[in-house]
């Protein structure tokens, strides 16, 4: 029978075993659907059949014989919540959206056959969405599209564009991941992985195919013959279906020596452990989180640390020691743990790779294009202008997607050897696994108040779990907190034979803050002081202190509930404060051109849901005072003009200057062919599309320019720290149901200092998605492991979970934006600080609204419950 694909006849699928998702994206090239989970939790590939919301990965194929089918593309963008979503700016990367528009229509839908043109609330429209996830955290834009929708306010075309460039094309699916590039004939490839924590490897082989011939295998090892974690890759192979690869992949042989192992930090330390980098050069090696370079560190067996970034401190570990035998009670230790949290960005590591006349062609997801294709250039010893690398969007990364990582090695190799495209995709056990992770912490913060209330001294010893990765920074971080009081600070890494971690926003900061953060405010509840008079003396930095002052002002902070709390359900108010270096990228460009009468603005940097797309072209179009749809903005290739890496809070404001230098030198040029092009100001339509009609064919390159003051580092591959640092504050209210141990987030007003902010509206996203993320850390994200063997058991999103509609509070976000003068374009970025503070203003609220301190991440009900039981009276 038949299938009816957006309403036009499709032959029925005919290939055993496989999912809807899979035929409609390879065999129809409806690519809209996305693949992100696997097992039915996300939401990203929710297809109608029949009409009902269906999750076309769990579907088999075969099931859609005689069915009527729309995917995202029959929505056609003319669903007045596909407006309504671009328009509010419910998404971010855009690989979560197609799923979402395809489940909100129907809501939408019938919410209007039943309530005509009204509004529903926030928890009708949760509850409606409650089987997708936005990784992102565009949750408030989405609450605001589907409410706006449901009232009817989006059923014709709005006059205005939506302030997201991208956003029609990832509304209706019509926005391309690196997966979607695969041509027909395209093989498939799979990782062969370590079923072990340590052994040496000492041959890979697989059989002859029942034809004679040796399947496709290529060695990932290298060098080094030792895996040291459950999952680490060996090797790939490639067959020209993902099921004949895997039955392949299940076939190869790997010949182990096995290795003494150690999979639990505390065991690690302990005299006589395995040590997993016995010699010089192999501690060398170790793979880093960080995301600038590691500094030098000693190292002690498994331990490692402190770094020469610590700080040793000798009056503030003088005047604790002091405060300790007199026991004074102005002094606060107290010590606190996070769990690993996975980056699990929705769209996979998928890398697409193909050789033609020696050239090496390369679709990856990728937040640092120029990078990448600079390290393939190298690795496969090829010029540089011989590896062309494309990636049009990218489905989140948060810091996991910078490197030349293994199924882009597996996807080059395997095409060399097979003759045909690759495409290696990890599938989501991998990614919680292998594919990076914000590394689990244990800190230990000493605060000395005096009796006039000031800072005396300051200590944080931290201990960064980061598996068989380096580059705790926690407690470095922590010093450049709360003035110039003495102070020591101290990271440290215990390495074990777990997975490595990765760079993940704001590295060092969400840990650090939870710690410090808390720390603070029992330094205040000893002075008998409310916790925000007590920030606002302490703090030094000036931007901070403008937000204190929104913060005094604030209903949610003024009018909290005060003393004790009684009864199942309590209220509490929290508040933290984060800072953040401020990061910028020194060898940023971006090129226009003028191209058949059109303006074209490009470059190599990459847009992870950011809204650099967006920004190039409203810069450019501010300068010359012209429209910003009437550019073409193309980015993500590796043959444009060099592009920071999107990562590190660094892109908007180094690319935004580059890009406002590029037009201010195309404007000298106009001027040289058109006269009548004003030297300064808006320049009148007509002039301008005269100007780009003599100039076609003129080219410029825009550069980032030395801020006013200059930097403080030198440029360290396209890194560099600047004189600032960027601000924020958070308040956070919760609820606490003290009988089941569960935490519901209300509200939260997050106040940022960041300076200029180029689009109001993608810059608050940004910040709405980083409440949800760093409620997620604080709530329930918590990568498990079996100590005994070093698998990893929470490789799902089930076992993991990241958080859902119905999981975050209503958010308010303020900009302050003022002191960054002397930045060139005003701004700095503001993703990383955002994050920071978010978790450890939960952690207060809780505190004030139970009585009970916190200090394990993630808040798990057990662990409230626990520390809820009544001693000696009830809060």
């Amino acid at each position: 029978m038949d299938t009816r694909v957006n309403g036009a006849p499709s032959p029925a699928p005919d290939a055993p075993g496989l999912s809807a998702a899979d035929h409609l994206r390879d065999r129809l090239g409806l690519t809209g659907t996305k693949i992100a989970c696997g097992s039915g939790v996300c939401g990203a590939c929710t297809i109608l059949v029949d009409g009902a919301p269906t999750a076309s990965c769990l579907l088999p194929a075969d099931h859609l014989a005689g069915r009527s089918v729309t995917t995202v593309e029959g929505l056609d963008g003319a669903h007045p919540v596909q407006r309504a979503l671009a328009a509010h700016d419910g998404l971010q990367c855009g690989y979560c959206t197609p799923g979402f528009a395809v489940e909100a229509s129907v809501f939408v839908d019938a919410w209007r056959a039943e309530h005509g043109d009204t509004r529903p609330g926030r928890g009708e429209i949760a509850d409606a969405l409650a089987g997708h996830l936005c990784r992102c955290g565009a949750y408030e834009g989405i609450f605001a599209a589907v409410a706006a929708a449901c009232a009817g306010e989006f059923d014709t075309e709005p006059e205005q564009a939506p302030p997201r460039a991208d956003a029609p094309a990832k509304v209706t699916g019509g926005a391309r991941f690196s997966a979607d590039f695969a041509p027909p004939g395209t093989w498939e490839g799979v990782i062969v992985r370590s079923t072990v924590p340590h052994a040496r490897v000492l041959k890979v082989s697989v059989g002859p195919d029942p034809g004679g011939a040796a399947p496709p295998l290529v060695d990932l090892l290298g060098e080094d013959r030792v895996v040291r974690y459950v999952g680490q890759p060996i090797a790939a192979v490639a067959a020209p279906t993902r099921a004949a690869a895997r039955e392949l992949a299940g076939v190869v042989r790997v010949d182990l020596e096995p290795l003494p192992a150690v999979t639990d930090p505390e065991a690690a330390r302990a005299p006589g452990a395995p040590v997993l980098y016995p010699t010089k050069e192999e501690r060398a090696a170790a793979p880093t989180y960080g995301e600038a370079p590691t500094p030098a560190a000693p190292w002690n067996g498994n331990v490692r640390g402190p770094g020469v970034l610590s700080w040793r401190g000798p009056t503030a570990v003088a005047r604790l020691r002091a405060a300790s035998r007199r026991r004074d009670p102005l002094l606060v230790a107290e010590e606190y743990t996070t769990a690993t949290q996975v980056h699990s960005p929705l769209e996979p590591h998928v890398s697409v790779a193909r050789w033609e006349r020696g050239d090496l062609h390369l679709y990856v997801s990728t937040q640092s294009v120029s990078k990448i294709a600079a390290k393939a250039a190298k690795r496969w010893d090829l010029p540089r202008e011989r590896v062309h690398l494309v990636t049009e969007y990218v489905g989140g990364g948060f810091g996991a997607k910078n490197s030349l990582s293994a199924d882009v090695v597996a996807a080059v190799e395997l095409s060399r050897l097979t003759g045909t495209p690759v495409r290696v995709s990890l599938e989501r056990a991998e990614e919680l696994t292998d594919a990076g992770h914000r590394p689990g912490t244990r800190t230990r913060v000493a605060l000395l108040a005096g009796r006039d209330g000031s800072l005396r001294a300051l200590s944080v010893d931290s201990h960064g779990d980061g598996g068989v990765s380096v580059g705790s920074n926690a407690a470095v971080l922590a010093a450049l907190m709360y003035g110039r009081s003495p102070r020591r600070v101290r990271d440290f890494d215990v390495v074990t034979n777990r997975p490595p971690g990765e760079p993940m926003r704001g590295p060092g900061g969400p840990p650090m803050a939870w710690a410090l953060e808390q720390a603070v405010d029992t330094v205040a509840e000893r002075l008998g002081e409310d916790p925000l008079t007590l920030r606002r003396r302490w703090d030094g930095n000036p931007k901070r202190q403008a937000l204190y002052e929104r913060v005094a002002d604030l209903a949610l902070w003024r009018d909290r509930p005060r003393g004790e709390r009684t009864g199942r359900f309590r209220r509490g108010v929290g508040l933290a404060a984060a800072g953040w270096p401020y990061l910028l990228a020194p060898d940023a460009r971006v090129e226009l051109v003028v191209e058949g009468g059109a303006l074209v603005v490009r470059s190599a940097t990459q847009d992870i849901g950011t809204g650099i797309r967006t920004l190039l072209g409203e810069v450019v179009a501010d300068r010359f005072g012209v429209n910003a749809a009437d550019l073409r903005v193309e980015i993500g290739q590796s043959s444009s003009v060099h592009g920071t890496g999107s990562f590190g809070s660094r892109t908007t404001t180094s690319m935004g200057p580059a890009a406002a230098d590029a037009a201010d030198r195309l404007r000298e040029a106009l001027r040289e062919l058109c006269p009548d092009v004003p030297a300064a100001g808006p320049v009148p339509e007509h002039v301008f599309k005269e100007a780009l009609a003599a100039a076609e064919g003129v080219s410029v390159v825009g550069e980032r320019r030395s801020d006013r003051w200059g930097q403080l580092t030198p440029n360290m591959d396209d890194l560099a720290v600047g004189r600032g640092m960027s601000g924020a504050v958070h308040v956070m209210e919760v609820e606490v149901d003290t009988l089941l141990g569960r935490v519901r987030p209300t509200r939260c007003w997050a106040g940022i200092a960041a300076g200029r902010v180029y689009n109001e509206r993608l810059a608050r996203n940004q910040c709405e998605g980083a409440v949800v993320q760093g409620v997620g850390y604080a709530l329930f994200e918590e990568r498990r492991d079996d100590l005994a063997t070093g698998v990893v058991l929470s490789d799902n999103l089930e076992d993991y979970r990241i958080p859902g509609m119905g999981d975050v509070p209503e958010t308010e976000v303020y900009f302050h934006e003022e002191g960054f003068e002397h930045v060139v374009g005003g701004g700095v970025g503001l993703g990383e600080v955002s994050v920071v503070g978010v978790a450890a203003a939960l952690g207060n609220a809780v505190y004030d609204a139970t009585g009970r301190r916190p200090h394990d991440l993630p808040l798990r009900p057990d662990r409230l419950i626990s520390s809820n039981r009544p001693k000696g009276g009830q809060r």
